[in-house]
């Protein structure tokens, strides 16, 4: 808060009830108690009138500062003409409020910033580095790709890289919104913004500082404000034509009456008084600082969830999503293959996955991978010899003196096993030993824990068609769509395929249903930059997916995609709030004003205290609880 100007308005409020106190009791003349009244009127306006003559040195007339002035200096002057009222106490009050209101305005737009900053506090100030044997304390931007740092318990992690030594888990809140720990041990990726909850770490640093994930994301939090939302954009130019039209009315209200009555000169200062209430009316103060003041909180409440949102602009589109496209692995699914079921043929569970697990123990394909995780136990003691890799149908191996064959239908084919279907979808692998069909093994990529609450979510939101991508096979994908309750599936397509198919689904949507595309940002950036709006998850760490997205989560979960459409639309809905109820007022006292029923008290509420109440009613967007409401 700028306690210059709360110091200011304490001074001038005190100087206003002493220059009353004299105008009631010592009977000065107009001149006088004009010169009594300006002290208070230029310490709380001195800066308003500097920046009025400001504006119109720039050319830029026609704004909120230049209005105020000339309503004020106006009730100052109005008392001078022929059987007119003074107005001093009411053009410093006028003042008074107007500054008022804009420290309301200053207030909230700090606790919004404020509320931003402490979510993003994530910039390192130093970060321990070892050269030569010894521990140096430098700037992160000090540090080389290929250096080792070291990271204390407490400390934030100023740099991204790879874990050399140690065991730790990571606060990683700031960054997902979750205060889940992330457990991490040596081979582990890390990323800058983390802070260290328990063991000493050494990390061999992959990237500059400019180069990290935090720095990246706080260049994307500081740009937001760049790309204004149609509502903003609407707004500005709303009052750069609204206010020279009401300068003009208030000039014909105030000189052009007094024509018809008996006395122009007495009929002056009546519709003066008038017009300068009109003037202080129609300042679209409330308009032009809390809309963009509402999409400013929401983005900062969507943050504070760990859903970066790059521009109020995404906010009006995802507002109006219609459809969602998903990518299917790394986004619905886990991305990574998990047994999910052993199917022995007259032979033991145990021992069929074991078998299979040291058959593929020398390879590091994914689903190899997945079996040697799901035995566990390759240390047992087998002998395994003869390793041979059969390109695109499995491996074969020698273990404990047994020829087994692990692979595809074709291998077995090959190999004359009279293997059988599975009635589950995912990968087979096949397993035959010596020659004869001991049975197979399920390996699926698995779905994300929240991916069925995810499309149950954006069903209930009155998103009218989900749509899945996948280069996975058919039966593959539509039972992973089937599962979750998806629209719409398309399978085995290739990168070029997922374009294609999105420009047909981009060319059906009508201007009030918007397409958004869901991906893991790292090999999905075309369909990203294609779709209304392209939203990244996963993102931690990831480098791809915060330059392609226009709104990125930065945790696994697609439940957040509901989390961050409701965000959009109480946002918008905050913002229309605003704008209807600042127009109804401000209409109403306008047409009080023409008539001369409104009095100047009337035109500061409509103006000041509608300013104040729209901020305080911005500021509600802050608050992203509601949406789970």
């Amino acid at each position: 808060m700028d306690k210059k100007k709360l110091l200011r308005i304490i001074l001038t409020a005190i100087l206003l009830v002493g220059a009353v106190v004299v105008e009631k009791t010592m009977g000065l003349e107009v001149w006088q108690l004009l010169l009594v009244y300006l002290v208070p009127f230029i310490l709380i306006g001195y800066d308003v009138i500097g920046e009025a003559v400001e504006g119109i040195m720039k050319g830029e007339i026609f704004d909120e500062d230049f209005l105020m002035c000339i309503a004020t200096i106006g009730a100052l002057l109005i008392g001078f003409l022929p059987g007119a009222e003074t107005e001093f106490p009411e053009a410093v009050f006028v003042m008074l409020f107007f500054q008022l209101g804009e420290l309301f305005e200053d207030y909230a737009e700090d606790n919004s910033r404020k509320s931003i900053s402490h979510l993003m506090d994530i910039r390192p100030d130093t970060a321990n580095v070892l050269r030569n044997g010894q521990l140096t304390v430098v700037k992160p931007e000090e540090v080389g790709i290929g250096e080792t740092i070291v990271v204390r318990p407490g400390e934030k992690m100023p740099l991204d890289g790879k874990v050399t030594e140690g065991t730790t888990s990571l606060n990683t809140v700031a960054l997902t919104g979750e205060s889940m720990p992330r457990p991490v041990a040596v081979g582990d990726d890390v990323v800058s913004g983390c802070v260290n909850l328990s063991g000493v770490i050494k990390v061999r640093v992959e990237k500059t500082y400019g180069e990290s994930t935090v720095s990246k994301i706080l260049d994307l939090v500081d740009n937001a404000g760049e790309n204004k939302s149609k509502s903003e954009t609407f707004i500005a130019k709303f009052a750069h034509v609204y206010t020279p039209i009401v300068v003009c009315i208030a000039l014909l209200l105030a000189f052009i009456p007094p024509f018809f009555g008996n006395s122009y000169m007495e009929a002056l200062p009546v519709w003066l008084n008038r017009a300068l209430t009109f003037l202080v009316v129609s300042c679209p103060c409330a308009l032009v600082i809390s809309v963009p003041l509402t999409f400013f909180a929401g983005i900062g409440g969507a943050s504070k969830r760990g859903i970066l949102i790059k521009g109020s602009n995404y906010m009006d589109t995802l507002a109006n999503t219609g459809t969602v496209v998903f990518d299917k692995t790394g986004t619905l699914t886990k991305g990574k293959f998990e047994v999910e079921a052993i199917h022995p043929n007259n032979f033991n569970e145990k021992e069929l996955l074991h078998l299979a697990a040291h058959v593929e123990r020398f390879s590091t394909h994914p689903i190899a991978m997945s079996l040697k995780t799901a035995f566990g136990n390759e240390d047992d003691g087998c002998s395994v010899t003869n390793v041979k890799e059969l390109a695109g149908n499995g491996v074969t191996a020698t273990v404990n003196g047994k020829t087994v064959h692990v692979g595809n239908s074709r291998l077995m084919d090959a190999i004359g096993a009279e293997w059988h279907q599975c009635h589950k979808a995912g990968t087979i692998v096949h397993v035959a030993v010596d020659g004869v069909y001991v049975g197979h093994i399920v390996v699926a990529d698995i779905i994300k824990e929240d991916s069925q609450e995810a499309i149950g979510s954006l069903k209930e939101l009155g998103v009218k068609k989900t749509v899945m991508l996948t280069g996975d096979r058919r039966e593959v994908g539509e039972l992973v769509a089937q599962k979750l309750c998806i629209d719409e599936c398309h399978s085995e397509l290739l990168p070029a395929d997922k374009v294609s198919i999105m420009e047909n689904i981009l060319k059906a949507e009508t201007d009030k249903e918007k397409t958004v595309f869901v991906g893991d940002g790292i090999n999905d950036a075309p369909v990203l930059a294609l779709a209304d709006v392209g939203i990244a998850m996963g993102a931690l760490g990831s480098d791809a997916a915060i330059e392609a997205a226009d709104v990125v989560l930065m945790d696994d979960k697609p439940s957040k995609i509901a989390t961050a459409i409701a965000i959009a639309r109480r946002t918008i809905g905050i913002a229309m709030q605003n704008v209807v109820f600042a127009i109804a007022v401000k209409l109403l006292v306008l047409f009080l004003a023409s008539l001369g029923i409104a009095t100047m008290w009337m035109a500061v509420f409509a103006d000041v205290g509608v300013t104040v109440i729209a901020v305080l009613n911005a500021m509600r967007a802050l608050n992203t609880k509601q949406v789970d409401e």
